[in-house]
């Protein structure tokens, strides 16, 4: 028997299974394209340390596909797209991984087993596997990986450029030169089956419509499904996203103040962490329900039925114009300029503060976050100092990433902020005990 030859030759080593998955893709505009199956291993078998050991991937982030498509907004640059054609089973696997045959291709009876040379969707590491396949082949066609992005890549010749952004089997060409482009593209063909997709229309569930005036990005469809699913579509629409003055609190919190008895816990909590996740993704392109979907986040473990309630009110609010987005100017300035602020002590469970800051390079916003701070602030002068220092690495990292780029932009960056001690603290920040801030001091003694 097979089993027993592997217990006794590769101690350890149990064959994991698999499973063929089903699925209709659709185009942007909702139509069927294809019908696709495809083979999975049931990679949950996998034993760390035996089976895999390194599992991260990095993926392109979200600010970096905003800024690079904001530049090409600006310097018109070409956009394209390419798909790699069963990506993963590209990748080649240095573990000794051994998988029980599919269904088809064994008789009734049979133990046969398979050791897997090349990755396969499903397997923990997979992923990670396909990105250094890619990495490998682009830095022998002479690109540089960017080090403020490990997934974007950049190769300069005689003032011409080509980037290429890199989001699992999603690929972003972006350049000046279209040589350059259809090089890029013959490389990945000789190394990788690819599918030119052409012009970039669709990238992420995000719809990209460009015109003279600039790029629009939206994710319309996705908006829409989502309001569709969650049986809204005749719902009357929501002015806001949450209510004004709402506190939404815990239950274990209420418990101890004895107030919202009648709130009770979700008997499925799956159903609200479901939505809570697909309107996370929402955010990358609608930054006014950043602050609500941030602050519902915190409820995912034992969320109440006010939680869901006001979770409904932000697919309501987004019926109201669910092809919002944002829009990156064509003609634009290359200059960066960053607002930021903050509330006070707004958490009533831990009276943590919540920083909220956005930049725009000119006219086009490309990166926003709001997030509860990790510490309690004993001012507001301290949270709005918190705040800036938040926006001020993007900043940084921004200015980086332009630079390697070779792009100019305007010096200095501008940073906005509405709290006069917060700007008198920055501007001199030497501690002192009326300001209530632990402001760091930026020029310690050498002692």
């Amino acid at each position: 028997m097979v089993f027993i030859f592997l217990s006794l030759f590769y101690p350890g080593k149990v064959p994991i299974g698999c499973k063929w998955v089903y699925k209709v893709k659709l185009r942007a505009s909702g139509e069927i394209e294809r019908y696709k199956a495809r083979l999975v291993a049931k990679g949950y078998n996998q034993k760390e340390g035996i089976d895999y050991l390194d599992t991260f991937s990095s993926v392109a982030k979200m600010v970096t596909v905003r800024t690079i498509l904001a530049l090409a907004a600006s310097l018109n640059w070409s956009l394209c797209q390419i798909d790699v054609s069963n990506a993963f089973l590209q990748g080649d696997l240095h573990e000794e991984v051994f998988m029980m045959l599919p269904e088809g291709f064994r008789s009734q009876g049979e133990h046969m087993v398979s050791r897997l040379q090349k990755s396969l969707y499903g397997l923990k590491q997979a992923s990670r596997q396909w990105n250094a396949k890619l990495t490998e082949a682009l830095m022998l066609a002479g690109f540089e990986q960017s080090k403020f992005d490990d997934s974007l890549f950049v190769k300069k010749k005689e003032g011409k450029m080509v980037i290429i952004l890199v989001y699992v089997d999603d690929l972003l060409i972006i350049g000046n030169d279209m040589d350059m482009i259809n090089d890029l593209k013959g490389v990945l063909n000789q190394n990788f089956k690819m599918k030119d997709l052409g012009d970039l229309r669709y990238f992420l569930g995000i719809e990209i419509l460009r015109s003279q005036e600039g790029i629009l990005l939206n994710q319309l469809k996705y908006a829409q499904d989502l309001i569709k699913d969650t049986g809204l579509s005749k719902a009357k629409v929501a002015l806001t996203p949450l209510e004004q003055n709402q506190k939404l609190t815990t239950a274990e919190f209420d418990e101890i103040v004895q107030q919202h008895q009648d709130d009770k816990l979700l008997e499925d909590k799956t159903v609200y962490q479901r939505l809570i996740g697909r309107l996370i993704y929402l955010t990358h392109t609608r930054s006014d329900i950043t602050f609500a979907i941030t602050h519902l986040s915190q409820f995912m473990q034992s969320p109440k039925q006010s939680h869901i309630e006001a979770a409904l009110r932000v697919v309501r609010y987004i019926k109201k114009e669910p092809g919002l987005g944002i829009f990156l100017k064509a003609y634009n300035k290359h200059q960066l300029v960053a607002y930021c602020d903050s509330d006070w002590a707004s958490c009533p469970m831990s009276r943590r503060s919540v920083s909220g800051f956005c930049v725009h390079l000119g006219d086009s916003l490309i990166s926003w976050k709001s997030k509860k701070q990790f510490t309690v602030s004993k001012s507001s002068a301290e949270a709005e100092y918190r705040s800036m220092a938040a926006v001020t690495s993007e900043l940084v990292w921004l200015s980086g990433l332009f630079k390697e780029l070779e792009i100019c932009v305007g010096k200095p960056m501008k940073l906005f902020c509405d709290n006069k001690a917060a700007l008198q603290i920055a501007a001199n920040p030497v501690y002192h005990e009326r300001t209530k801030c632990n402001a760091p001091n930026l020029n310690p003694s050498p002692e």
